[in-house]
Formats: C-alpha cells, structure tokens, sequence
C-alpha cells in the first residue's frame, strides 16, 4: 500500500503565484522519505495541503488509500506532523502539551496517560514533564514536538526540519529515534537543509524545484547520477598556483589545499599520480560536499521563479 499517493496536484494562490504545477508523488507504507528543495520550492505548500492546512486548486491526494476529499478526517488520523517553526504552549507543561493533543484525536485520560509516558520516556523527556515549555533548551522543544506528534500513533510522520538549530549530539539521538520508529513501522516524510541527513536515513528521495518534481529515486539511484563530484585534497608541499592535470578541473584553494573536480569517466588515481610526478604529495582528501548535496545544487541551479 501506498502511505502517500499525489496525482496532478496544483496550486495557484490568488495573487497569481502557481506553487505547485502538475505534482506526482507516491511514498510507499514504511518508507523513510526525504523531500527536499531551496525555498520557496513548493515543499511547504505540499505538506500543507496533504496535512489540510492549504487549499489546493486540483488534484488528488490520498493517505493510506483514504482521500482528503473525500475522507479527510479518517486521512488526518493517520498522519503526525511536526512543524518547522516551534508552536507549543511555552507556558503549558510537558506533560498538558502531550495529553491535550491527544484530546483532539478521541483519546479517554487513561490512554493519553500511558501515551505520554510511552511518548516522552521515548524522547527522553520523562523527567521534564513538570517543567513548562518555556524552560526547555531548543533542542528538547524539537523533541516535544516530535512526542506530540506522536500521541495518537500515526502511520505517516512529517517532519519538516525537525533538527534545525539542535546541536551535533541531539541531531544524532534524534536520528537514531526516527530509525527506530521507521523500522517498528512509521512512515516518514523527512524535509531538510541538511543533505548530509538526508543521504543518512531515507532510502528514496524526491527534489522539488519551481512546483515540480525535477529527481525522484530510490537515494542509490539518484546519487549515481551525479556526473562530477569535486575532491579537496591537502598537500604537504606548498604551492603559489594551481597544479596542471591534463583534463581535470583544478583550483587552488591556498597554499596547502587544492579543488579537484572528478567526472565520472575519470579515475581519481590519474590524479594522485598527476600530483606525484610534479613532486605534490596528498596528505589528505575529502569531498567538498556531500554527494546528495552536490546532485542537488546541480539540479537546483537555476533562475528563480518570478
């Protein structure tokens, strides 16, 4: 079964703006799914739709086979949504933000009890539930948002930047959470600036640009498309200008450190031995940015739309 089916979606806000134009998309039950895009893509509109924050202008969307026309309630119970921008009650408790939303999906005090307990011992958020919104650091208000989300046990988790502004040690455990819960069964629906996330956890990946679907794959497929990836290589020697490498882009970056960019058709062992033959030894190397990255701003390079 299909968690998310979209066919021909459109949306034309009324000052003329076509956010999305003709979007088809289909994440299959279990997925870990990124959905990514620069700003102003038409991600938010997507979501916004699917969650029936926004009105589209046509198409179709379907949640677990139940359409938003049609069945919209029953299509709402299924999916959890976490927000970009913080939205709790900053002068609520832990525990009164978690049980109130369970209030709005039909819960008796007893199951939203043992949800919440269930919900924040999961996001370790158990021993704060005193505490009000407001004292949380921002990293602990992420993870109340993602315990909210998940009161009512949906099939279907958005998550849209759900680690912007968390520190490295909190972006990792919320990793290793949203795992755990994808392979107990959730499907989720990931939107990121960090594509390094990205490439981590989902297994298919769709780029949104302009309100189109320009890339959608499985994440092995759309990163072997990547024609070129560029390598920056540190040397022990110190150099004043860029070394030559027949047929290889090449940039020094300064003294030590130069930009190599790599096609697909070329061997990066014709340029250690370029660099070796004009006496340059390579210390170290890594990708200027992630491969994932790299597709995305290839794809994504282009006039913005007015």
């Amino acid at each position: 079964m299909l968690a998310l089916a979209v066919r021909n979606l459109v949306k034309t806000y009324p000052n003329g703006v076509q956010a999305l134009r003709g979007v088809d998309l289909e994440v299959p039950e279990g997925d870990f799914f990124a959905l990514l895009g620069p700003n102003g893509a038409g991600k938010t509109t997507l979501i916004g739709i699917v969650t029936s924050l926004v009105t589209k202008t046509s198409g179709t969307v379907e949640v677990f086979g139940s359409s938003i026309d049609t069945a919209l309630e029953q299509a709402k119970a299924h999916v959890g949504v976490v927000p970009q921008e913080i939205n709790i009650n900053y002068w609520d408790s832990v525990y009164n933000i978690v049980t109130t939303q369970a209030g709005f999906y039909g819960m008796t005090p007893r199951q939203a009890r043992e949800r919440a307990e269930a919900c924040l011992e999961q996001l370790q958020l158990w021993d704060r539930r005193r505490d009000s919104g407001r004292e949380l650091s921002g990293g602990m208000k992420r993870r109340l948002m993602i315990a909210r989300a998940l009161m009512h046990q949906p099939r279907l988790l958005i998550l849209d930047e759900p680690t912007a502004g968390v520190d490295i040690e909190i972006r990792r455990s919320m990793w290793e959470f949203l795992r755990e819960i994808n392979a107990a069964g959730t499907t989720i629906i990931l939107t990121t600036h960090y594509l390094e996330e990205a490439e981590n956890l989902c297994r298919h990946v769709a780029i949104i640009d302009h309100g189109q679907i320009v890339e959608r794959d499985d994440m092995a497929s759309v990163l072997r498309k990547l024609h070129a990836e560029t390598f920056v290589l540190n040397l022990r020697e110190a150099i004043s200008t860029a070394p030559v490498l027949s047929g290889y882009s090449v940039e020094r970056v300064h003294d030590h450190e130069i930009e190599v960019e790599v096609t697909k058709d070329q061997d990066l062992n014709e340029v250690f031995a370029g660099l070796s033959a004009a006496g340059l030894h390579v210390v170290s190397m890594r990708n200027k940015s992630n491969r994932l990255e790299e597709l995305f701003l290839r794809l994504t390079a282009r006039e913005p739309a007015e």
